[in-house]
């Protein structure tokens, strides 16, 4: 049985992490175990490159307080702003025992003005999906693109897919030496 250690406590992403393994390695075992890793970037990352800096970081940190597993998992929601509008997608970054890197990253898709309004006022993304949406810990269930979609993508189908893009290195690995 392999080990994933993913970096967050959600059970969003560990869910998400999990069946990403099981696709994309049907004949392997896993256990996927969630811990607390800090992103070391702001809490809602407002770049691509804020956004993926944190999926890093968290692979990083992650390691070093769970350094016995077979993979670390890193996965980090941002924004960003273009033309007064605000774009939203998450990078995921996994790192193998051995060192190697996959990375993957989500789709896109944009913000409605009611939520870039209070975004733009300083709020986070999920606490402005909460209002907007009067929920309550959105980002614990299926966030915005399961708000936007009607649960036709959840965050937990959002994100197992850019899992699965971050491990093709390693269900490939005669292509990525």
């Amino acid at each position: 049985m392999k080990k994933v250690i993913v970096a967050s406590k959600n059970p969003v992403k560990i869910n998400a992490t999990l069946a990403a393994f099981i696709k994309a390695f049907p004949d392997e075992s896993f256990t996927a175990e969630g811990v607390s890793a800090s992103s070391n970037v702001s809490d809602q990352p407002s770049t691509d490159t804020e956004t993926y800096q944190g999926a890093y970081n968290r692979v990083v940190n992650a390691q070093t307080v769970a350094p016995h597993a077979d993979f670390w998992v890193g996965l980090e929601g941002g924004i960003e702003e273009k033309n007064d509008e605000i774009e939203a997608f998450a990078w995921m970054i996994v790192k193998s025992k051995e060192g190697q890197f996959g990375k993957g990253r989500t789709g896109t898709f944009f913000l409605p003005p009611d939520v870039v309004k209070l975004i733009k006022q300083g709020k986070e993304l999920s606490e402005a999906d909460d209002i907007v949406f009067n929920r309550t810990n959105s980002k614990q269930q299926n966030g915005a693109v399961g708000l936007l979609t009607n649960n036709a993508i959840t965050r937990t189908t959002y994100y197992e897919t850019a899992v699965l893009f971050a491990l093709i290195p390693f269900m490939n690995p005669q292509l990525y030496r």
